[in-house]
């Protein structure tokens, strides 16, 4: 079976930024020290440039982020994923949007009869990579 095009992956992403790294999975929005999940370190970095955002505002955006649109009920593997979540901090922090070959990836197996035949089984999938903490507004902050 193959999908009739080469697929490099499918790109788990997050954002690094003020020190921490921050990702979006089936347990919400959740954080940790850069390379710090099960996955270890990234295979590729895109430098995203410098944000003005502090951080204390930043955190309060995440906070609304992870009771609205990034709650973990609202995950979904093709539609609704860790790289939805970094486009959307991406262009918060810095009105860049993270690469296309990365956010498009899912349309591109959607659109493969192999996609879609495992569509059904896909939409199932949870992804929620392990060693990060569940990011809530008093995360170390007494």
């Amino acid at each position: 079976l193959h999908a009739g095009k080469q697929l490099d992956g499918i790109w788990h992403t997050s954002i690094i930024v003020h020190k921490d790294e921050f990702f979006y999975g089936s347990g919400g929005i959740s954080s940790c020290a850069p390379g710090g999940t099960l996955l270890g370190p990234p295979d590729s970095v895109v430098d995203l440039g410098n944000t003005e955002v502090t951080e204390e505002i930043f955190l309060e955006y995440l906070s609304s982020l992870g009771e609205s649109m990034f709650r973990g009920e609202s995950y979904n593997l093709f539609e609704h994923n860790c790289n939805t979540f970094s486009n959307e901090v991406a262009q918060f922090l810095t009105g860049r949007k993270i690469p296309s070959y990365i956010t498009d990836l899912p349309s591109e197996v959607l659109a493969t009869p192999f996609g879609q035949a495992l569509r059904p089984f896909l939409d199932t999938i949870q992804i929620q990579p392990p060693g990060g903490n569940t990011f809530s507004r008093h995360n170390g902050q007494s």
